[in-house]
């Protein structure tokens, strides 16, 4: 893995940004894999900000988006479709029917097996961009899941369940469950761009790098990746011993 080490979290977005933006200028009609929550809003502000001032264009870009939460379909202010557009989408030239999220209402299923078609009829994801949660999980993928896994019904922990609380209007609104795409989804990824800021994500940061490649942390399979580039900042990085 390569991991790039930051002193704050804005040059950590801007660099992060600005793989992407080149990747899209080298390849227009690039796949990319795009996630949600706090750790890439400061990497989509720089892909519009530059989209506005120098016109980058996404008119042929494609994207599919990790997970989705079950039972919110795109009209929830709480899906992940609804924070992508507002977030993103709404923002670039990109076409809505070339971005792609998991659907969680319906046939749950069906709705893994057809977003695995949907990758592979693209031609497969050249950059997933993630992040990590504290405790180790990559998309919805929960200690514990199969390195092997596809996009499947994810059984949410209650850590994860209480770190996603202060998104919805009470606790008894919040999902148990959800679709995410799995973790060789993940590894199928021609590159891999995490990025990884705060204390909080210290401990999980440190166990992916020099721990044991292990299911009950299972971020640490990046160690596999033939091309993952990690972005910490100094409190993400606090624990590495190097």
């Amino acid at each position: 893995m390569d991991v790039r080490k930051f002193d704050s979290v804005e040059a950590l977005n801007q660099a992060a940004a600005a793989m992407i933006i080149e990747a899209v200028k080298e390849t227009p009609h690039l796949v990319l894999g795009l996630s949600t929550g706090n750790s890439p809003i400061g990497v989509y502000q720089r892909l519009i900000a530059d989209h506005r001032e120098n016109g980058t264009s996404y008119k042929e870009v494609t994207t599919f988006n990790l997970d989705e939460y079950e039972g919110l379909d795109e009209n929830s202010p709480q899906s992940y479709r609804y924070f992508m557009n507002e977030q993103l989408f709404d923002h670039l030239d990109i076409a809505k029917e070339n971005t792609h999220v998991p659907s969680g209402v319906g046939d749950l299923a069906e709705n893994c097996k057809e977003y695995e078609r949907l990758i592979e009829a693209a031609g497969g994801i050249g950059i997933q961009l993630i992040g990590i949660g504290t405790n180790g999980h990559i998309a919805f993928n929960e200690p514990g899941t199969s390195f092997e896994s596809l996009t499947h019904i994810a059984d949410l922990s209650q850590e994860t369940i209480d770190a996603n609380a202060k998104y919805f209007p009470s606790p008894g609104d919040i999902p148990s469950r959800a679709i995410s795409m799995g973790i060789q989804s993940i590894m199928n990824a021609r590159k891999v761009i995490m990025v990884a800021f705060g204390q909080s994500k210290a401990r999980a940061v440190k166990e992916m790098l020099e721990g044991p490649v292990s299911t009950e942390l299972p971020a640490s399979v990046l160690q596999g990746h033939p091309d993952a580039i990690i972005l910490l900042d100094r409190e993400a990085a606090s624990l590495l011993s190097n």
